[in-house]
């Protein structure tokens, strides 16, 4: 039997480690990390520098090519569940060749694993599959959208009234009205753009709890153009952007 450790690491700041997550990593002799390419090899740059700081001197990195995903797939779900089988695949292959019988391997995942992230999933069906014995435990670590409010000093609902986590994919067919706090995520396309007719201020973040973190907020009217620009250049000077917002109507 091999032991799985799925290790929240926080928005990127060192200092977002728990004692969890830090005690975790000094138990792994193996972590696997999913290669995603040149233009975000500083993600793994900044595990590296948490592995350094925190885990055992013997540890073994192992690196894995991420899959990519069929974006053009008319079933979203459908390409989402492929590509997670795929992942699965080479994971359990790393897994069975590079951890010993007995041993302890560990995914580090950004944020927290429960939000909006595919490695439970992941391990999970090479659990279920029953090729490789493996148990898993899971670490919380804290997630971009407490950075976000962090960093902004907001709260994220109000008083007696609720709030939606989602992403830029629903949002982008309308804003739910029964909800005035709505949190999104994975929004390639800047779905806030269809909304600056409407009383609402966004506060967003990008690349938070890391050096380059980007902060605007304001009335999404005024501010909207300046996040669509700054995102834009970002995205152009590193490869890849990582950024969640919040969308809160005016109180009446």
């Amino acid at each position: 039997m091999r032991t799985i450790l799925i290790i929240g690491i926080g928005a990127g700041d060192p200092g977002q480690l728990t004692l969890a997550a830090a005690d975790a990593l000094r138990q792994a002799d193996v972590f696997f990390l999913l290669d995603k390419g040149a233009e975000k090899h500083d993600l793994i740059a900044l595990r590296q520098d948490l592995l350094a700081q925190f885990a055992r001197a013997d540890h073994r990195l192992v690196e894995v090519r991420d899959p990519e995903r069929d974006r053009t797939a008319d079933g979203y779900v459908t390409a989402v569940d492929d590509w997670r089988r795929e992942r699965a695949d080479l994971l359990e292959s790393a897994i069975a060749e590079q951890l010993a019988d007995g041993g302890c391997g560990a995914f580090l995942v950004w944020g927290d694993p429960a939000l909006y992230d595919s490695t439970i999933a992941v391990v999970e069906e090479i659990r279920s599959r029953g090729t490789v014995a493996v148990e898993h435990r899971v670490i919380p670590g804290v997630s971009s959208i407490a950075t976000l409010a962090a960093r902004h000093r907001i709260g994220l609902n109000r008083v007696g009234r609720p709030f939606l986590v989602t992403t830029g994919r629903r949002i982008a067919t309308g804003l739910p009205h029964d909800v005035d706090d709505i949190v999104v995520m994975l929004d390639a396309h800047c779905a806030f753009t269809r909304y600056t007719d409407q009383e609402l201020d966004i506060f967003w973040g990008a690349y938070l709890g890391t050096p380059d973190e980007i902060l605007v907020s304001g009335p999404l009217a005024e501010v909207a153009p300046r996040i669509v620009h700054e995102r834009q250049a970002a995205r152009e000077r590193k490869g890849w952007i990582m950024d969640t917002y919040l969308l809160r109507r005016r109180a009446g």
